[in-house]
């Protein structure tokens, strides 16, 4: 997405440039809400979204274009993250036309069990076990939102928020959680898994594509650079 994005924006205004991502999703995870900026050398009145998307790909669609208040940036100003992540435990599986972003799982989950799971992990807590490590890159999180719910036409969808989150930490919180769902796992061993502060071969990555990103948080502009500061702070000391 990224890179066609670029390439297109780099056609329009007639020089490079290079986006920052609010969340920098896995290879596969979808993105509804996903919000970038781009700086560019100079002001042009004629980057409409029709025009931008006139030249993308049908997969990806920009939704609104406006000039950035000073000091934003559309990671390190953001407040929240908002991700899905949908599964099919029917016998039948996913409905042909979603199976894209759903997940086909073959037991019936029971999401009482899941979202007593879910909330022994909220809160800021160092998420390593649950995160693919990089360098020098802290694993500290503060998880504001994880259940489970149904939809209207009976799929299980997590719903989890974070200030931010670590690479394959999504995909791993849902691989700890569907365990407890279908009952091979106690409720408790996701938080048991969170305590024991190193990764748990048990604990699967489940699959990207389920995965959407919903949302993005930001304060109000006046605190555009406070927020950056912070969250650049945060990040360095980690």
């Amino acid at each position: 997405m990224q890179g066609e994005l670029e390439r297109v924006l780099a056609y329009v205004v007639g020089a490079g440039v290079e986006l920052t991502c609010a969340g920098r999703t896995d290879a596969g995870v979808h993105a509804r809400g996903q919000v970038v900026h781009v700086d560019v050398p100079f002001a042009r009145g004629d980057v409409d979204v029709a025009r931008v998307n006139r030249a993308l790909p049908g997969d990806i669609r920009v939704t609104r274009i406006t000039v950035a208040p000073d000091g934003f940036d559309a990671r390190f100003a953001a407040l929240w993250r908002r991700y899905s992540y949908r599964v099919c435990d029917t016998p039948a599986g996913p409905d042909p036309l979603g199976r894209r972003i759903t997940l086909a799982w073959g037991k019936p989950l029971d999401l009482q069990r899941m979202n007593e799971a879910a909330a022994l992990l909220l809160g800021e807590h160092d998420f390593a076990p649950y995160c693919r490590a990089r360098p020098q890159a802290s694993t500290v999180r503060e998880l504001k939102r994880l259940d489970w719910e149904r939809d209207s036409g009976g799929d299980a969808v997590m719903t989890v928020q974070a200030d931010a989150f670590c690479h394959s930490m999504v995909r791993s919180l849902a691989g700890a959680m569907l365990p407890v769902g279908d009952g091979r796992r106690p409720a408790h061993w996701p938080a048991d898994v969170l305590l024991a502060g190193k990764r748990d071969p048990a604990v699967t990555v489940m699959p990207a594509h389920p995965l959407v990103l919903e949302e993005v948080g930001y304060p109000e502009p006046g605190e555009y650079r406070n927020r950056q500061a912070q969250t650049r702070r945060v990040r360095a000391e980690g």
